[in-house]
């Protein structure tokens, strides 16, 4: 098989050639091998991020999953909001900070991002101060999309065939993981908001599945090989019944809309996730679900997970990126894949992945051991669909 058709058959719930192999490298590895300040791909995009990725899976060769950096290139009418943004060099901090105001018709709103040379940006301060003032100067902000950009679409899908790897693009979700980057304390006064002022996070939830329902449409139009939703930290940032008012909806509707137009799915939630994965397959029409953390980051036992709900949804995860794949030596690596593979792989619909993003300081070495590890261990017998005694 292909690396796509490797991916695609797992992600799928299906028995692939062997166990896919995709570790978590959407970000800091990437712009790490640019050898560029990371403002210049982040706020400069001297070089973007999709193809520094791909350029990471040629170094390793591993089965992509593009679409953790790739969002869709989507187009808007002119707006009424007229937006100003300045990046100036904080020397103190070696850091690139962007200020952004926008001039709304109800008042103006102003936003900050600071990006350090070698870490992505961190939003530091944030459009929504007070939500019962600037509720109604950031709603202009939220607006649908009336396009997509083709052209930009097929210039990463070309660079993905042209190495045989899947090509997808990712849409995140509405809920407390995604409104808190907008609102100045994050989690706090969106919870103070869901007992004192509900009606506000329902009309946000009304506007984000409206947006991106005309997002989904419009990704489905260019055909992608999958569709990503993302939406890191669902139930750690918010309870199960927050998460199942505001996500679990919109994760519904998309995920229907993908089905039906015969284009697989997968969610990327890192975090605590048990509780969501058993949502998603009684609520939603999801293929596959990622990265599964193990505990304390998330509270996932991979095996368990495997027999309550493995024939129902495809399984991505979840080496620990911290103890095993930056700590750990080759050996914890090669350990760490085989008991993952042993405890999630039989029957397919696994990729071996790691519980999220690996850090900068990865070894590269146990990168390799982990794609070696598949190669050499997740083999599929291809009359029985089973593995090797791991």
């Amino acid at each position: 098989m292909t690396p796509k058709e490797r991916f695609l058959t797992a992600m799928q719930n299906r028995v692939p050639d062997r166990v896919p192999v995709a570790p978590d490298t959407s970000n800091y590895i990437p712009c790490k091998i640019t050898g560029l300040p990371f403002w210049d791909v982040y706020f400069h995009q001297a070089v973007p991020l999709w193809r520094a990725y791909l350029d990471v899976v040629d170094r390793f060769g591993f089965d992509a999953w593009i679409a953790s950096c790739t969002g869709p290139p989507l187009q808007y009418e002119a707006s009424r909001v007229e937006s100003e943004s300045s990046i100036t060099h904080d020397k103190q901090r070696d850091a690139m900070v962007r200020r952004t105001i926008h001039h709304t018709p109800d008042g103006d709103l102003e936003s900050e991002d600071v990006c350090y040379r070698h870490d992505p940006p961190t939003p530091t301060i944030k459009p929504i101060k007070d939500l019962a003032t600037d509720w109604k100067r950031f709603k202009w902000l939220r607006q649908p999309p009336t396009g997509i950009d083709a052209e930009a679409v097929e210039e990463v899908r070309a660079e993905c065939r042209r190495r045989d790897q899947a090509f997808g693009l990712c849409i995140g979700y509405p809920g407390f993981q995604a409104w808190m980057g907008s609102a100045q304390g994050g989690v706090e006064p969106l919870s103070y908001a869901a007992v004192d002022m509900p009606e506000v996070l329902d009309e946000w939830f009304e506007i984000d599945l409206e947006i991106g329902t005309r997002a989904m449409a419009l990704i489905l139009s260019v055909e992608p090989d999958y569709v990503l939703l993302g939406g890191s930290g669902t139930i750690t940032l918010a309870s199960p019944c927050l998460a199942n008012k505001y996500a679990i909806p919109a994760i519904a509707r998309w995920t229907r809309m993908a089905k039906e137009a015969g284009v697989p799915t997968m969610l990327h939630s890192c975090g605590r996730q048990r509780a969501l994965v058993d949502m998603l397959v009684e609520h939603t029409d999801l293929d596959c679900v990622n990265p599964l953390e193990i505990p304390p980051m998330g509270d996932v036992d991979l095996a368990e997970v495997k027999r309550a709900r493995g024939h129902e949804i495809a399984l991505m995860g979840n080496l620990h990126t911290t103890d095993v794949m930056l700590r750990g030596t080759p050996d914890d690596v090669r350990a760490a894949s085989m008991a993952a593979m042993r405890d999630a792989g039989e029957g397919g619909g696994f990729i071996l992945s790691t519980g999220d993003q690996c850090g900068p300081d990865t070894p590269p070495e146990n990168i390799d051991a982990m794609v070696a590890a598949a190669r050499e261990f997740g083999v599929y017998d291809p009359r029985t669909g089973r593995l090797p005694a791991l």
